[in-house]
Parts: C-alpha cells; sequence; structure tokens
C-alpha cells in the first residue's frame, strides 16, 4: 500500500520519524513525534498506558502519520489508519528494537519504573505523498 516512490521512508534503515495525529477529548487534534516501523502491512509504534495517545486511541481509533524525508522536508507521505491492534509490551522488547534502530542502543534507555508499554498497530486506510 506504501508507494514504491516513498517506500525508502518507512524502510528500516531509514530514521524517518512519523508524527502520530490522534484525536483528543474535546475533539480537537493531538500530535506528536514517534519511532516506528512499518511490517508490510501495519504502521507498529510503541506507547506508555499513561500518554495522552493511547487514551486518545482507546476513544477513536482513527489516526494520521506524517512521515518526512530526513534528507528533503518536501518529500513526504501521509498515512490514515485505524489502530486495529494493541499488543502488551511487558518486557519492553519492541521499543528496544526502535532504539536499536533510533539511537543504536540495545535497550531503550528512558524507561521507568511502573512503565506499562504497548505496541500499537495501525491499519493504512489512505496513503498519499508529496515530491
Amino acid at each position: 500500500m506504501i508507494p514504491e516512490s516513498h517506500a525508502d521512508l518507512v524502510a528500516w534503515e531509514t530514521k524517518s520519524f512519523a508524527h502520530v495525529a490522534t484525536i483528543g477529548p474535546g475533539g480537537q487534534p493531538h500530535t506528536s513525534p514517534v519511532w516506528f516501523e512499518w511490517d508490510g502491512s501495519h504502521i507498529n509504534f510503541s506507547l506508555t498506558k499513561s500518554r495522552q495517545k493511547y487514551r486518545n486511541l482507546q476513544r477513536d481509533r482513527r489516526v494520521s502519520f506524517s512521515i518526512m524525508d530526513p534528507e528533503d522536508p518536501y518529500r513526504y507521505i501521509e498515512v490514515r489508519g485505524e489502530l486495529v491492534d494493541i499488543e502488551e509490551d511487558p518486557d519492553i522488547d519492541f521499543i528496544s528494537r526502535m532504539a536499536k534502530k533510533y539511537i543504536g542502543r540495545d535497550r531503550y534507555p528512558w524507561h521507568r519504573e511502573g512503565d506499562e508499554r504497548v505496541v500499537m498497530k495501525v491499519k493504512p486506510t489512505d496513503i498519499s505523498g508529496m515530491g
């Protein structure tokens, strides 16, 4: 579903951030950058259950990502989709894999005692690109 012209933006080797937009409790947009992984059919990213994005997605599963080319900010894709699954990540395996990709660390260094980490799996429904 990702166009070949922009497949490099979601490739494992590319350290693009995804700016995630969710819908807040009053209908307002909430956006922030996240590390992500494209598994060929879903965009996966990690959250703790205490985050606003987690609460927003519990209420409304619609989500949008803007993924910009780190070498050319005028080239990007927008991926709209729906949260289809939430996987528990008690051993922080997923976020540690993301830490390896983005910062070269084997283990996620900012984990705090009591954090309840989950992996959010989003199925794209619409994709558009620019550049």
